[in-house]
């Protein structure tokens, strides 16, 4: 027997068997179409709140205590130190403990909506949307730099060669849309630092991993056809290499190379389902207005402006195409930016940032509502950690004007989906130093999400190293948040 058999996974086996291939297709198209219940149909271990997911992930960190988290207290202690007993323990990315002083916030604090949901001036738009939002300020991680961290967020645990959670659903749910891959990634800024490793299919079948589509006009780069090629004969070279890869599969088994033939046809097909989810032209200049797709970057933008002085643009865009891609069916869209890592500059480089995200975010979110979209479609703004209420005393630097890392207490929202609107869940201490009440690990969160689309985190398992390895960690029991859930 060839060796590489014994690693087949049961589902390789049932979508390889012949008896089980049509049964299975079958079974897909008819849930992809609603004809089959959402707990009837194999791919829900029971009824979904939600049916596609926009994670956007604000990497490097956002200070919550500047735009989510008011802390009066913070303000009347700013200049004042730490009891030493909470920072015994603490590990910090460059912040000197001995000599480190709370530093309050410069920005003003309101409450909004029927919720009283608090914002600072930096989030105008935002704040109009309170009562869509469930806002979660009492998030905790166990990793402090930002690699890690994003790896914590996206994949469950902080190692290299784990799936995304966009991997983990798009393997237990599939895609809406056969001409458009069930995940997507969209970047703005000078990215982030976990890189492509943030959307990766790890021990997966690469079919599953993130599809990053570039800003500009060729969203997916070699996806054009070569000069002189009609579609005809491209697609009897596709079929010769179907072919061939079929011959190779039925020797080796390997789930890859039924990646790589999917991978192919999707390509083929994406030829003219990408062009036009790109094209938007037929957009109504208000829709375009109010993302702001045509904004210029102010100056001073730090570490969030990226390399092309069109970040807010860039940015405004990829929430559009966000809720383009809900209304095709992408099962889950990564809308990635950086660098939200204010050691230093906090003020300007945070109202750079905010400025750039608060209306266009706000404007996706309306969007859907008003579409028809936002109660199946989840929207998550979140990052790896938060921002300690220490000011950052880093030596050789002259003034604290920023903030190290804090994986102790930090801040996220969600809209649509199945969650509350206007649930203001979770609170931290009088300093923001860390959770006072329902504190939620990020696997917490994970488990909840999956719960949101229908899928228990305990039975989305893939077996992989000997173990039926989850996104939800192997070690620690993760609960899902049921409060959160409308």
């Amino acid at each position: 027997m060839n060796p590489q058999l014994l690693h087949a996974t049961r589902r390789d086996f049932l979508t390889t068997s012949a008896s089980g291939l049509g049964g299975l297709a079958l079974a897909h198209l008819l849930a992809r179409d609603g004809a089959l219940g959402a707990t009837s149909d194999g791919f829900h271990h029971f009824a979904p709140k939600a049916k596609r997911c926009i994670f956007i992930f604000m990497a490097g960190a956002p200070s919550q205590l500047d735009l989510f988290d008011y802390k009066p207290k913070l303000n009347e202690l700013n200049g004042k130190k730490m009891d030493p007993a909470l920072l015994a323990k603490m590990r910090f990315a460059f912040l000197q403990k001995e000599s480190a002083t709370l530093m309050g916030t410069k920005r003003q604090f309101a409450q909004h909506g029927d919720s009283g949901m608090w914002f600072s001036d930096l989030l105008p738009h935002l704040a109009t949307c309170a009562d869509d939002l469930c806002m979660v300020k009492s998030l905790h991680t166990s990793q402090f730099n930002h690699h890690p961290g994003q790896l914590m967020m996206q994949c469950g645990d902080p190692h290299f060669g784990l799936p995304s959670m966009g991997s983990w659903m798009t393997y237990g749910l599939g895609s809406e849309n056969d001409n458009l891959p069930g995940y997507v990634v969209l970047t703005a800024g000078r990215g982030s630092s976990g890189g492509a490793t943030l959307y990766q299919s790890g021990f997966l079948p690469s079919s599953y991993a993130g599809v990053r589509f570039r800003n500009g006009e060729e969203p997916v780069l070699n996806l054009r056809s070569p000069a002189g090629i009609s579609p005809g004969v491209q697609r009897r070279g596709l079929d010769a290499l179907r072919e061939l890869n079929a011959l190779a599969n039925e020797q080796a088994h390997d789930p890859e190379i039924a990646s790589r033939i999917a991978a192919y046809e999707l390509a083929f097909r994406m030829q003219s389902a990408a062009p036009q989810l790109n094209d938007l032209s037929h957009e109504s200049p208000k829709t375009l207005e109010a993302y702001g797709v045509e904004r210029s970057d102010p100056k001073n933008g730090g570490r969030g402006k990226g390399s092309s002085n069109k970040t807010w643009a860039t940015f405004a865009r990829n929430c559009l195409l966000a809720r383009r891609m809900a209304e095709r069916g992408v099962r889950f869209v990564n809308l990635i930016h950086a660098s939200w890592d204010h050691h230093s500059n906090l003020d300007p480089e945070l109202e750079f940032n905010a400025g750039m995200s608060d209306q266009p975010i706000a404007a996706l979110i309306k969007d859907l509502k008003d579409r028809g979209l936002l109660d199946e479609t989840l929207v998550v703004w979140g990052s790896e950690f938060g921002r300690t209420p220490l000011g950052e005393n880093r030596p050789g630097r002259k003034g604290v004007t920023g903030r190290d890392h804090h994986p102790n207490a930090f801040t996220m929202f969600m809209a649509g989906g199945g969650v509350k609107g206007g649930l203001n869940y979770g609170e931290t201490d009088d300093i923001g130093w860390e959770p006072a009440r329902d504190p939620v690990h990020v696997n917490d969160f994970h488990a909840t999400l999956l719960h949101l689309f229908g899928l228990d985190h305990l039975k989305l398992t893939y077996r992989h190293g000997g173990a039926d390895k989850r996104l939800t960690s192997l070690t620690r029991e993760s609960k899902v948040i049921h409060d959160w859930i409308a």
